[in-house]
């Protein structure tokens, strides 16, 4: 039998590693310069590995009833694994991936392909970019989780942006990002100042020690303009392998504090993670 091997290909912005897990015959996890970007799990596309990754699962879980199919926009690709988890487990969604990298998404598509049927499709193309060019009203679901290398872009962090965000959304749906900080949460409180903006509703999932100030890690913000089913969220984020807390309400806004909304004038990258924070081998 043919074991899988590495692939390594220089793709537009930096080098790309698949790497086969040896304890999942065809699952693979891709890096970009080292850094992790997704895992997949070809056969099992529901299988999610990533702590974050779980989190963003979780509140798709229950923004509808179970299998509802969801119209879904998700600016940045990586290996397409939350796309792929949607079409396993709301058949019949239809969703479109904005990626900037096209040479990424070429080794995505060719080494990782798509289930047969999954309504999925790829854009090659700045992310605040399409978002402006999108239909108003056009998505359930939007899921933001763009990294250029290990930062969060500027441009994607402004009130500027998430009004383009909240007008491609319909009115019931959900805003989505994954973005990663540290004590004393500088970026984190300017996102939450700047979603606070257009969205009447904010809630924070994130691990223990990260919200404790003992490490540098990821966060996920769900931001809508109704609630979300909160007690559904708690128990499935606090029975994970990877417990999270869910925050909402006045423990969001006193995390918030005195934080202002970000203007493109004055936007900046997300933090630089510490030396190793995300990095493989």
């Amino acid at each position: 039998m043919d074991e899988p091997i590495p692939v390594t290909r220089a793709v537009g912005h930096g080098t790309a590693k698949l790497m086969p897990d040896v304890d999942r015959e065809r699952a693979w996890l891709l890096t970009v310069d080292g850094a992790p970007q997704s895992y997949v799990d070809l056969d099992e596309p529901a299988h999610l590995e990533f702590e974050y990754v779980r989190r963003l699962g979780h509140v798709l879980d229950v923004l509808a009833e179970p299998g509802r199919p969801l119209d879904a926009l998700h600016l940045g690709g990586g290996a397409l694994t939350l796309p792929r988890y949607l079409a396993a487990t709301r058949p019949g969604s239809r969703q479109d991936v904005v990626e900037f990298d096209r040479k990424l998404l070429d080794l995505v598509a060719e080494q990782l392909p798509l289930p047969e049927g999954a309504d999925v499709m790829l854009h090659a193309a700045d992310a605040r970019a399409w978002l402006e060019a999108a239909p108003d009203a056009s998505a359930d679901v939007l899921v933001a989780d763009v990294f250029g290398g290990s930062r969060v872009p500027a441009h994607l962090t402004s009130v500027a942006y998430v009004r383009e965000a909240a007008r491609v959304l319909r009115a019931d749906g959900v805003y989505l990002g994954n973005l990663a900080d540290a004590a004393p949460f500088t970026f984190l409180r300017s996102q939450l100042a700047t979603l606070s903006t257009e969205f009447e509703e904010l809630v924070l999932i994130a691990e223990p020690g990260v919200l404790r100030g003992r490490r540098f890690g990821n966060a996920v913000l769900a931001a809508a303009h109704r609630p979300l089913d909160l007690a559904a969220l708690a128990r499935r984020t606090a029975a994970d392998a990877f417990p999270a807390r869910v925050e909402h309400g006045a423990a969001l806004r006193d995390l918030t504090g005195g934080a202002r909304p970000v203007r493109d004038a004055d936007a900046v990258p997300s933090p630089e993670p510490p030396g190793g924070a995300f990095g493989v081998g």
